[in-house]
C-alpha cells in the first residue's frame, strides 16, 4: 500500500504501442525508440498497477499481459531476458467480460486470471443511497474550483437528486452540482439551481399493481407490462410495480 500506484487507460493503448508502454523496451529497438522506457509494469514495482477499461486491451496483448501475470515477469522489446516484478494488479470495466469472451474479443484464460476478487460497483441509478455523499463531496470540490461558498443542499433539491435516474451516473451528477453552485444565489442549492435536471426528470404514474397473493403467471404477466412502461428501465419498474 505504501508502494507507487500507476494507473493505465488501457482503452489507450494501441496493439503497436502497448508492449512498449507496459513492459518497457531498450533505447534503439525499434524506429521512435529513442531511449530506454521503463514500462509501467516495472513503474509499479513493490506497488499497485491499475488497469482501468480493461477490457479495452487488445487481444493480442492479452496473452502477453497473462504471462506476466503467471510469471511475475516482463521482457521489455529489445531485451532478451525476464525481468522480475511484483505489483498488485487492480482492474477495472464497464463491460461484460463474460460477453465479450463469447465474441472472442477477450480471453477467458486472462478473465480467470484476474477475476480473483470482484467487487460489483453498482450504476448510481442503483445506489439512490449513495447520492448525497457523492453530491455533498461534489460541492466541496465545485466550491474550491470555482470560488463559491455554497454550504449545503437543500432537502427538496436532494429528493430532486435521488428522485432522478442518472443515465450519465457519477460524471453527470459532478457536472449538475458545479453547474447549481454557479446558478445557486445563495449559500443552498435549492430546486430552482437545477432547471435543466428538473426538465429531464421523469414523473412515473403506476399503471399496474402486484402483490404476493397473485398466481405466478399473473405476477410475471404485471412485471412485464411494468418493464414495457418503463421501456426496460428495471429501477423505473420497480418503482410502477411498488
Amino acid at each position: 500500500a505504501n508502494g507507487p500506484f500507476i494507473a493505465v487507460d488501457c482503452g489507450s493503448l494501441s496493439i503497436e504501442l502497448a508492449p512498449s508502454e507496459l513492459f518497457g523496451h531498450k533505447k534503439g529497438s525499434f524506429t521512435s525508440a529513442i531511449e530506454d522506457k521503463t514500462g509501467f509494469f516495472r513503474e509499479a514495482h513493490g506497488g499497485t498497477l491499475f488497469l482501468d477499461e480493461v477490457g479495452n486491451l487488445p487481444y493480442g496483448v492479452q496473452m502477453q499481459l497473462l504471462r506476466t501475470l503467471q510469471e511475475k515477469k516482463v521482457r521489455p522489446v529489445g531485451i532478451s531476458t525476464d525481468q522480475h516484478v511484483d505489483v498488485r494488479i487492480i482492474t477495472a470495466t464497464n463491460e461484460n467480460l463474460e460477453k465479450a469472451i463469447d465474441k472472442g474479443n477477450f480471453r477467458e484464460d486472462l478473465y480467470h486470471r484476474l477475476n480473483e476478487f470482484m467487487i460489483k460497483v453498482p450504476s448510481l441509478r442503483d445506489g439512490t443511497e449513495d447520492i448525497p455523499a457523492y453530491a455533498d463531496y461534489f460541492r466541496k470540490e465545485a466550491n474550491r474550483e470555482l470560488g463559491r461558498e455554497v454550504n449545503t443542499i437543500s432537502p427538496e433539491a436532494m429528493a430532486v437528486l435521488k428522485g432522478y435516474i442518472w443515465p450519465g451516473n457519477l460524471r453527470e451528477l459532478r457536472n449538475v452540482i458545479r453547474r447549481a453552485i454557479l446558478f445557486s444565489k445563495g449559500d443552498n442549492i435549492t430546486p430552482d439551481s437545477l432547471p435543466v435536471l428538473a426538465a429531464k426528470r421523469e414523473e412515473l404514474q403506476p399503471e399496474v399493481d402486484i402483490s404476493l397473493s397473485v398466481e405466478p403467471e399473473e405476477e410475471k404477466e404485471k412485471i412485464l407490462r411494468a418493464l414495457a412502461q418503463a421501456k426496460g428501465n428495471k429501477t423505473k419498474a420497480a418503482i410502477l410495480l411498488q
